[in-house]
């Protein structure tokens, strides 16, 4: 993390199955987004600019950015209901009122396990073009 905090990512079960798929691939590695650049050994990770310059290659560059996804997700959260302070937390960002933030340490993980799997089988659902909102 940009923070050096450590963040807790519940993943849906989609997210695992794509792990175990490419384990093969990155199991010896530290890092599920290893870098083949610079460090020997597989130590480093994709640089920052690794999303971006795959959005630009694939032809995308000027419709969206890697931080767009974050957005857009947040964005479909928070209009299907889901907490915001859930979406936050899910998407590291610290809280802005300093008094909450020095007495609220919740994680809402309960809350960020259903939402995420609820995200991820909404964008099944895109991808199988059968697509209904609301989503949640």
């Amino acid at each position: 993390m940009k923070m050096k905090d450590a963040h807790i990512v519940p993943l849906s079960k989609q997210a695992i199955a794509l792990l175990r798929d490419i384990y093969p691939l990155t199991g010896s590695s530290r890092y599920v987004f290893a870098s083949n650049q610079g460090k020997t050994g597989n130590e480093a990770h994709i640089n920052r600019e690794s999303i971006g310059a795959a959005i630009r290659r694939m032809g995308y560059q000027g419709q969206h950015t890697a931080h767009g996804f974050r957005t857009t997700a947040s964005t479909m959260l928070h209009e299907q209901g889901f907490h915001s302070d859930m979406i936050e937390r899910q998407l590291s960002h610290g809280e802005r009122n300093r008094v909450k933030a020095a007495y609220n340490r919740a994680q809402h993980l309960p809350e960020r396990i259903k939402m995420m799997q609820t995200w991820a089988d909404y964008l099944d659902s895109l991808k199988a073009g059968t697509q209904i909102l609301p989503f949640k």
